[in-house]
């Protein structure tokens, strides 16, 4: 290499230099480590189960559905339900997959792992992995246009103000045949 310049002699040197050992002792009792936080010591062990705020519900003072309610709030498995979309517009098969599909992936982006599947006109039906995402799912569905009811098990959610399916099947089944006493109240219903 002794007939390098020396502008390539630096560059072999710097390239080639002199590998350096590094040594760690096995004896560590003296190295002071305060580097560690409490999230780090905590690393890796299992947590304790807290439930220390938590104090049942008592049953014996509630309704059905409130009983129902407070079930469906610690629910952790998977679930299914209905979906019932807004009566008196005319749809197709396309149009109702392609809304179930639109909010499957809606809502896993959100990280709630859920399906919709078409079942009629009117209807879509979901499963749900974690029960616990119930809550976020009612929330986006009644948020849609196109749903009018939501159930699960026992338990119909709808926005607030809007009258029970059976109501609008009702009026609109009258509306269809032409009744104009819909809006009348008859006085055995009264009683």
């Amino acid at each position: 290499m002794a007939s390098v310049d020396i502008k390539h002699q630096r560059f072999i040197d710097v390239s080639l230099g002199k590998k350096r050992a590094v040594s760690i002792p096995d004896d560590l009792d003296d190295v002071v480590d305060d580097e560690e936080d409490e999230a780090w010591r905590e690393w890796g062990r299992k947590k304790a189960k807290e439930e220390e705020g938590f104090k049942p519900p008592d049953l014996s003072k509630m309704n059905p559905m409130e009983i129902q309610a407070e079930m469906l709030k610690r629910h952790v498995g998977p679930a299914f339900g209905f979906v019932k979309l807004r009566l008196g517009i005319s749809r197709t098969q396309e149009e109702i997959t392609t809304t179930a599909m639109r909010w499957s992936k809606v809502l896993r982006t959100g990280s709630v792992e859920v399906k919709f599947m078409g079942v009629d006109l009117s209807t879509i039906m979901f499963t749900i992995e974690r029960g616990q995402d119930i809550e976020e799912l009612k929330e986006f569905v009644l948020s849609q246009p196109e749903a009018y009811e939501m159930k699960i098990g026992e338990q119909t959610f709808r926005r607030p103000g809007d009258p029970p399916l059976e109501e609008v099947i009702e009026m609109l089944r009258r509306k269809r045949n032409g009744d104009s006493t819909s809006d009348q109240q008859h006085p055995e219903d009264e009683l």
